[in-house]
């Protein structure tokens, strides 16, 4: 048994390996005691782990040509007389260096995203992508998924509807082997939008996303994405945005999408 209290800020070091080794192994201790809180850790893993793969195949992309070349161009100045002060610096550094601004941005909106102008921000963080970030934050959780539980679906589907200020749906997905466990509220790009989860039989989860902040009608087709292990299918329906989330394969996802499709499309 721990003899440290074990706060949350030290379960989030500890999944990041983070803080001395004397905490670790106090950290340990509670998990090994702390059934709930193991699981919770886990869930913790798991999200870290999704994050990264998602953002994984950009860092393994060849450095852009134009940075390649600013970074070989000479210059004139002061500081770096007859070379570009960035010639001094390795490739791969300047890689890092962009890739740490561009995480960070991202993250960044998560956390904070009224500080950056909407039109920004639509630009970063399309409808695919946004949605996958969510599915990844959310469907890890083992403990709480969701805000509201399917148990409470008319108040779930009344409340989300009174936050994004105009009715939104469940759609119901028993045929395609997937019951509804819930939703939560998230933060968009200038208001909330909603999210839906559903599970199988297998405990593989979807999410439904959807954002009521679209003002351009540019892209209205139902389309496809593959946000680094997770599979979308987004379209556009007036004011409104949906994108379908999931780890499974690209035609079975599609079969689910076109049933939400049809069941929004009498709405």
């Amino acid at each position: 048994m721990s003899k440290t209290l074990i706060t949350e800020t030290d379960l989030h070091a500890f999944v990041d390996a983070q803080g001395p080794a004397t905490l670790r192994a106090e950290i340990e201790a509670h998990l090994a005691a702390s059934p709930a809180d193991a699981l919770r850790v886990h869930a913790y893993q798991a999200q870290k782990h999704a994050l990264q793969g998602l953002y994984k195949p950009v860092l393994d992309e060849p450095l852009p040509d134009a940075l390649r070349q600013l970074a070989q161009r000479p210059a004139v100045g002061i500081n770096a007389p007859g070379k570009h002060f960035l010639s001094r610096w390795p490739l791969q550094r300047i890689a890092a260096g962009v890739m740490i601004a561009l995480f960070s941005g991202a993250t960044g909106w998560l956390a904070h995203g009224q500080y950056r102008p909407a039109e920004r921000l639509a630009q970063m963080t399309p409808l695919a992508r946004q949605a996958a970030i969510a599915h990844l934050v959310y469907t890890p959780d083992v403990r709480r998924p969701v805000e509201v539980g399917a148990e409470h679906e008319e108040q779930l589907v009344n409340w989300l509807s009174k936050r994004l200020g105009t009715p939104v749906r469940a759609p119901k997905l028993g045929a395609q082997g997937f019951e509804l466990v819930g939703g939560r509220l998230l933060p968009g790009n200038s208001g909330p939008v909603a999210q839906f989860m559903y599970q199988d039989a297998s405990g593989q989860r979807l999410t439904l996303y959807v954002s009521t902040e679209i003002t351009a009608r540019h892209d209205t087709a139902f389309r496809f994405s593959r946000e680094g292990a997770v599979n979308v299918f987004y379209w556009i329906d007036g004011k409104y945005g949906y994108a379908l989330s999931a780890g499974v394969d690209k035609d079975a996802l599609a079969r689910v999408a076109s049933a939400v499709y049809d069941q929004l499309d009498r709405n």
